[in-house]
């Protein structure tokens, strides 16, 4: 029998780094990880692939979504037939995992399958900004059986206690911790109830219309300093910017959330290198704000739009 957890969360709550913090609570057991990602090209499944475990990636949309959901059941079965002791699902941080119990419960395709539930994350910092405008979020919370409260060294008492509000009126019947860098204590889980599951088809879903997601194709000429300075005009309208990039002779990994911007070096092989994702929803003027951006540094972003799905 295998026992599965489902690890949700929205764009930039941190669901990568608590993966990588997760997986030490079974040390002993045989791993598999499912990695789902929005865009077409995988980010988070390149950054797993050190952790030296089975990993198999979905890309270019949620799985729960009714346009890829046979290929996460397929995905799905591949894993079971491996007989792991253990499989992780981190889910697309824009996907609406309600679908969740209904899928697990179709034992004619996932026999020796046990749910054992969802985790959470919420960012502390950004949480009030993203459960106000992101429709996902209140749906994995919905679905959730256990809540992290991640990142709480950014945030200040008053948001701390916003957000606390904010899970006691919505979903004040499951455990919630309070954490930072993604970090679990293997007790935590001891209070997580396994969730009934039911024998109703899953429905259909289709994909979130008030989501935007963008490609920006840069070229190596500009600095890491003038790169900063192009997607600080624009990061506070989006949710989440992301990629590889090659600057100078160096690879980074950009990955900015909310208003804070974040590079660092990253020397391993990766594919998709200056294809940077931005993504945004209703209400935030990214593309507009990105255009404006680039008549600052022209010659530098080679091309600019929607990302194809």
């Amino acid at each position: 029998m295998s026992g599965l957890y489902l690890v949700t969360g929205f764009l930039g709550a941190g669901k990568t780094t608590f993966l990588k913090n997760f997986i030490r609570l079974f040390q002993d057991q045989r791993l598999h990880i499912i990695v789902n990602e929005y865009g077409k090209e995988g980010i988070d499944g390149q950054l797993l692939k050190e952790v030296g475990t089975v990993l198999d990636e979905i890309n270019n949309g949620s799985i729960f979504c009714s346009c890829r959901l046979d290929k996460f059941e397929e995905v799905l079965q591949k894993a079971l037939s491996q007989e792991p002791d253990v499989i992780i699902i981190e889910a697309s941080g824009l996907s609406n995992p309600t679908n969740v119990r209904k899928i697990m419960a179709q034992k004619d395709k996932f026999q020796n399958l046990e749910y054992m539930g969802s985790i959470c994350l919420l960012d502390a910092k950004r949480f009030h900004k993203v459960y106000r405008t992101a429709t996902v979020v209140k749906k994995q919370i919905s679905i959730s059986d256990i809540i992290l409260i991640n990142k709480t060294d950014l945030a200040s008492e008053e948001e701390l206690e916003n957000v606390r509000q904010i899970i006691r009126d919505h979903r004040p019947d499951i455990p919630v911790f309070e954490t930072s860098f993604g970090k679990i204590e293997d007790q935590w889980l001891e209070e997580m109830e396994k969730p009934p599951l039911t024998t109703e088809k899953p429905e259909i879903q289709t994909k979130d219309i008030t989501l935007r997601s963008y490609i920006l194709r840069i070229n190596d000429s500009f600095t890491p300093y003038e790169l900063e300075k192009f997607v600080e005009m624009f990061l506070e309208d989006t949710y989440r910017v992301k990629g590889f990039v090659s600057l100078q002779g160096k690879h980074y990994f950009l990955d900015c959330v909310g208003n804070l911007f974040r590079m660092e070096e990253y020397d391993r092989e990766v594919s998709g290198i200056n294809e940077i994702v931005v993504l945004a929803g209703n209400g935030l003027p990214a593309a507009k704000s990105i255009k404006e951006a680039m008549k600052w540094y022209p010659g530098k972003v080679d091309s600019f739009g929607p990302a194809k799905k």
